[in-house]
């Protein structure tokens, strides 16, 4: 095992982020910051998680116990630096073997990274490690400072750097790994006597060198890995710099995805070779993606699964089924709980929600679908709604095989159509029609003459007719 125990370190208040939710929970491609860090911790397989939270305790704890329940999170109470975390998370217990220490704010850190990393750390025989990074505006980090051999001699925070050492491009990426039994034996050395008034974990590194044990600093080919999120700027950095990434990825992997800049994916979407996604579009959750699927432009998937051959146009789907060759849009809503089954159309302006469309069934337009089952080769006319609320209750509709509703039909929920039924245009079905039979729920037309010539005397319409019967 590369590493015995991670200690992530998660209590920040973040109050430049100017907002209610914890710091460490602000969401980037599918994942709060902390998750994303703990994807690239258990990458490692580490035998123990502990977490050091702060701000926002109960949330962060809540969202800890659901997405790793055999964590262990330690509360710090009153903020005194790195260094005062790293002794919560060991105090009362006797750590060994190798312990890695990091920032649990930090989204781009990859688990390879970390894994490479720690192999250095461990076929070195090193007490303690520091990762780094060149970064081209070191502005805030501290800085790694060089013996003249290049070997680690110290790091310096900024507001105790000299002008001198503020001019280091190499700073300290907040990933540390300790031999954890000289870590217990130092970490209580460390003192407050720093510009912060705060007990810094990179102290243990200085009282380590001066008792003769060997560190090291080893450089990360990429900073931006390192990159942390303060404020909300920074969160919209690592957000665009972790679309690339996934982009570029899933391009890798036979993708074509027409505009990346404007194609966001999240880190939990899976996607199918030569699958093609357009401008403007967004694959979030948990959504799947098939092989040969079309997606976009404008189209935002949450939580979806897409089959193969589907085809997604200009339009929103959540916690939807798009059966294989399938077509949606443009402009559909597909609400939780939609199924449409192999060669089924969603077409402009429908909305669905809980309800499942047959195989070759169509829904084409201007239409809304509520809790209901429509079976095979089925035609839903223009302008249909199925009436599916009371004020108190909603209620099913059942469309069966091979049925024809006319265009402008209200299906007044419960209520059955058999199967190869027809409703005529413009009606309102309340009792069930059955198989074979044609539903009419319409007033029979009457027409009133001369009532525009006499209720709009002298209106456009009046005149109108006027000059039609002067035409003969």
């Amino acid at each position: 095992m590369a590493v015995e125990t991670v200690i992530i370190l998660a209590a920040g208040e973040g109050t430049r982020m100017k907002s209610n939710t914890a710091k460490v929970l602000h969401r980037v491609a599918g994942r709060p910051l902390l998750g994303h860090v703990l994807a690239a911790v258990e990458h490692l397989q580490p035998k123990e998680i502990r977490i050091v939270v702060g701000s926002g305790r109960q949330s962060v704890e809540e969202y800890i116990s659901e997405v790793l329940p055999s964590a262990t999170t330690i509360f710090q109470e009153k903020r005194g630096g790195t260094g005062h975390a790293t002794q919560l998370a060991l105090a009362g217990n006797d750590i060994r073997g190798t312990v890695l220490v990091l920032a649990g704010d930090t989204p781009m850190l990859t688990g390879q990274s970390l894994a490479a990393f720690l192999q250095v750390h461990n076929s070195g025989n090193f007490t303690a490690s520091v990762l780094t990074a060149e970064h081209p505006d070191p502005t805030g980090y501290g800085r790694i400072v060089r013996t003249a051999s290049d070997e680690l001699s110290h790091i310096v925070e900024e507001r105790d750097a000299t002008d001198e050492e503020k001019f280091i491009f190499e700073v300290n990426s907040g990933v540390y790994a300790f031999d954890g039994a000289k870590l217990m034996n130092s970490i209580g050395k460390i003192t407050d006597a720093n510009a912060q008034g705060e007990l810094y974990l990179t102290d243990v590194i200085g009282i380590l060198k001066r008792e003769g044990e060997s560190t090291a600093a080893v450089l990360l080919e990429d900073f931006t890995e390192i990159l942390g999120v303060n404020d909300r700027i920074q969160l919209a950095e690592s957000a665009a710099l972790l679309r690339d990434r996934i982009n570029e990825h899933w391009m890798r992997e036979g993708v074509t995805i027409i505009d990346p800049t404007t194609t966001w994916i999240d880190v939990t979407a899976q996607l199918g070779r030569d699958v093609t996604v357009h401008p403007g579009s967004s694959i979030l959750g948990t959504t799947t993606i098939a092989t040969g699927a079309v997606i976009g432009p404008r189209t935002t998937l949450t939580d979806c699964d897409v089959k193969e051959g589907a085809a997604v146009l200009e339009s929103i789907a959540i916690e939807s089924v798009i059966g294989e060759g399938a077509t949606v849009g443009p402009f559909s809503y597909l609400r939780s709980g939609t199924f449409l089954d192999e060669g089924a159309k969603a077409g402009a302006f429908v909305e669905i929600k809980n309800s499942s469309v047959g195989r070759a069934s169509k829904v084409p337009h201007l239409s809304y679908v509520g809790d209901a089952t429509i079976g095979e080769g089925t035609n839903i006319g223009a302008a249909t709604i199925f009436v599916n609320y009371d004020g108190v209750d909603k209620h099913h509709t059942t469309v069966g095989d091979h049925v024809r509703i006319g265009s402008d039909t209200m299906l007044i929920a419960p209520v059955s159509i058999g199967d190869g039924a027809y409703t005529a245009a413009g009606s309102v079905i309340t009792e069930d029609v059955p198989a074979g039979a044609i539903g009419v729920g319409r007033a029979k037309q009457r027409n009133v003459l001369g009532w525009v010539l006499r209720k709009r005397a002298g209106s456009k319409s009046a005149k109108a007719a006027e000059a039609k019967e002067k035409k003969g």
